[in-house]
């Protein structure tokens, strides 16, 4: 069973099913610390470690050689509370050598409609975007 328990202030040490540690925090200017990601934070966190796994995991089996590879994100939130995410723009960053771009685009977009969960869980309520750049050049 996930937990979070209090540590200092607002700060809080959450356990996860899988009895891992997780840090949580906020701002200062609302009584935190800023010792560790804020929940929101972690929520963005959550979308790009799950669709990254789900690319290196499809790019893997379609023996997709690459140098360099990076999941970006930019975003808008509510200006009321609850300051929900409105917005979220994904940018899936490559650089490689004879890249090939079709199975490029098919790792993203499997990972897009198909496997990301947490992608699948916020596209509900979020508007997602994507983008993917090959040796600074966008493919999409």
């Amino acid at each position: 069973m996930a937990y979070v328990k209090p540590i200092e202030g607002l700060a809080l040490m959450g356990s996860t099913d899988s009895g891992h540690q997780v840090p949580i925090d906020t701002k200062k200017a609302v009584g935190g610390k800023e010792s560790a990601a804020s929940p929101m934070e972690l929520v963005i966190q959550a979308l790009l470690g799950c669709t990254a796994m789900d690319v290196i995991s499809i790019l893997r089996k379609m023996k997709v050689d690459y140098d360099l590879f990076e999941v970006h994100e930019t975003h808008e939130k509510a200006q009321e509370h609850p300051k929900v995410y409105t917005k979220i723009h994904l940018i899936f960053r490559f650089e490689g050598v004879d890249m090939d771009h079709e199975k490029i685009r098919k790792a993203v977009y499997l990972s897009k409609d198909r496997y990301c969960s947490v992608s699948a869980m916020l596209k509900q309520t979020v508007d997602i975007s994507y983008e993917i750049t090959v040796n600074g050049q966008r493919i999409d």
